[in-house]
């Protein structure tokens, strides 16, 4: 049996300001970056070590479950889920997974140089302002936007109580839409992606359908897509993929209005695995599944955990 092999490296944050992005790996393996640790200061919470490594705020949380959010005790071994399976998609342009609150990039290769894939943590629309699925692609960018809250939030701030919205919120600290905005071309709405004035945020359900991203990641990633990018946002709580012949999982918690679809968990992530073992089949010649076995306690243990981290299932 192969024994799992997660590599936890102590880090310094200059050494991780450019860890997002990596070099892109072949097409017939699904599994990038590394599992690291830092350890915690009583001088920051959970959530300020989350944007300090780029990473969202339920990621951070459904991988140190049994750390203090606020009060992490000092010392107290923070792991960094920085290692990640690529969404089953065309690794093209932008690739937006909603249940994972990720963003993957796949810029095109100059000549020459190598593939490389970007990812950052992003924040999406709220049950009731959900982002949309589908495949569109980026028809404009704005540095320092203005901001006109469509009718349908100035309603919704009134009914909460709140101060009425102003008609435009100019640009600046107070506009939600942070210094940069790119429009998607989504005929059902007018959908941006942007920075935000809330970095808390990011990597949760906080936008009224919009995608919300650190403001040093937006800024990084404005000058780097050109309009017109494809961009795929679909919807895979559970994600599959191959480093050479063994078989990962990597769990996240479904979208709330898809909670009757995954009543039943556990027997939707077994379906999911046939299916990608088929799939697998149908693409090759030969039996290499002959072999091939799930580990069933590693697979209960992935389900019970859920930690957003890539599990080694295969025997």
């Amino acid at each position: 049996m192969h024994r799992i092999l997660l590599f936890f490296i102590v880090i310094s944050p200059a050494y991780f300001a450019q860890a997002q992005t990596w070099t892109l790996p072949p097409s017939d393996i699904d599994i990038f970056g590394q599992i690291q640790t830092m350890a915690a200061s009583r001088e920051e919470t959970l959530l300020d070590i989350a944007r300090q490594y780029d990473i969202g705020q339920l990621e951070i949380m459904q991988a140190n479950p049994n750390v203090d959010r606020w009060l992490p005790v000092d010392g107290e071994e923070v792991i960094l889920p920085s290692r990640y399976i690529i969404p089953q998609a065309e690794r093209k342009g932008l690739v937006l997974n909603l249940p994972e609150m990720r963003l993957y990039y796949f810029p095109a290769p100059n000549k020459g140089e190598r593939p490389m894939v970007i990812t950052h943590p992003v924040g999406i629309g709220r049950q009731d302002w959900v982002t949309p699925l589908g495949t569109s692609i980026i028809v404009e960018k704005k540095k320092d936007p203005t901001w006109t809250p469509p009718q349908s939030i100035r309603d919704a701030a009134i009914a909460q109580g709140d101060p009425p919205l102003p008609n435009i919120v100019p640009a600046g600290p107070d506009n939600p839409l942070g210094r940069f905005a790119m429009r998607l071309g989504i005929t059902s709405g007018s959908y941006l992606m942007h920075g935000t004035n809330k970095p808390f945020g990011v990597g949760m359900r906080v936008s009224s359908g919009c995608i919300r991203l650190y403001p040093e990641d937006i800024e990084s990633l404005f000058d780097k897509v050109p309009v017109g990018t494809q961009i795929q946002i679909i919807n895979q709580p559970i994600k599959l993929g191959w480093l050479g012949d063994l078989l990962f999982i990597e769990l996240h918690k479904p979208l709330r209005e898809d909670k009757e679809k995954y009543a039943n968990y556990t027997l939707m992530v077994k379906m999911a695995i046939y299916d990608f073992l088929m799939q697998k089949v149908s693409n090759i010649q030969g039996d290499f599944v002959a072999d091939l076995s799930i580990n069933d306690q590693a697979l209960e243990q992935a389900i019970t955990e859920r930690s957003g981290m890539p599990v080694l299932i295969s025997k």
